[in-house]
């Protein structure tokens, strides 16, 4: 087909396919920034996060944290505030970790044979993982 004024031939269906082209390519980069920050704001959402006592506190107790660790932790945050709970005390097979909820925040921790030694305040739930 020749458009008036234009010295070649124009193929309608090469700029439809090109205009397809072209959006198939911004489709697929505006699923990358979607993907990208879904991924983000859910590595938000499952985070942990400790205190500087807390950190200390691991470090001096010897408490070390897998990431198959750091998942439980995250998945029993989550449980706690499915319940409700504002500060939980999380219990492992190593160490006890007291959280509060709303900032995913391990405020301190400590192993199971200091647990024979006092009294836990200040919590309103506990999770054995």
């Amino acid at each position: 087909m020749r458009m008036g004024g234009l010295s070649r031939a124009v193929n309608l269906l090469d700029i439809v396919n090109h205009r397809k082209g072209s959006n198939a390519v911004a489709q697929k980069e505006e699923a990358k920034v979607l993907k990208d920050t879904f991924s983000n704001e859910l590595a938000k959402a499952t985070q942990v996060n400790f205190s500087k006592h807390a950190r200390e506190r691991l470090f001096s107790r010897g408490i070390e944290l897998s990431d198959d660790k750091m998942t439980q932790l995250s998945q029993a945050i989550d449980k706690a505030a499915v319940k409700g709970s504002k500060e939980t005390l999380i219990l492992d097979d190593q160490a006890a970790y007291v959280v509060s909820v709303s900032s995913r925040t391990v405020v301190t921790a400590f192993g199971r044979e200091n647990l024979r030694e006092g009294v836990v305040t200040s919590i309103d739930s506990a999770i054995i993982l």
